[in-house]
């Protein structure tokens, strides 16, 4: 998968190319990638909010991630006609579609990993 390929050894960016669910695994489980899906579930939002909203995360690697996930048709990258300029991000319909499989995912992990 060629988005992986920099940041990735060798070894696990092959594995993860072998088969559409490998990639997908590969992609999803990149934790900045979840969490910015995680927050734009709750809707549109400028890079400084989603940014301050996310924690430790630098601003070059929520661009990065935002690009990627802009790329692979994720997230949708609006930029309005403002002074100053204001450039909001929102999940796409396939976007949403990863945050049912990341709610999915969640239920499971209290089910199965919580505390008991």
């Amino acid at each position: 998968m060629e988005i992986f390929d920099e940041e990735l050894p060798a070894e696990i960016s092959q594995a993860c190319a072998t088969s559409p669910l490998r990639s997908a695994i590969c992609f999803i489980g990149d934790m900045w990638i979840l969490l910015i899906v995680m927050h734009l579930l709750h809707g549109p939002m400028r890079f400084n909010a989603l940014r301050e909203s996310m924690g430790h995360i630098s601003s070059k690697t929520l661009s990065q991630r935002l690009k990627m996930l802009e790329e692979k048709g994720f997230v949708q990258r609006e930029a309005f006609l403002e002074i100053p300029p204001r450039v909001e991000y929102r999940l796409t319909s396939t976007g949403q579609e990863l945050g049912d499989v990341i709610k999915a995912i969640d239920q499971f992990a209290e089910k199965n990993f919580s505390a008991k």
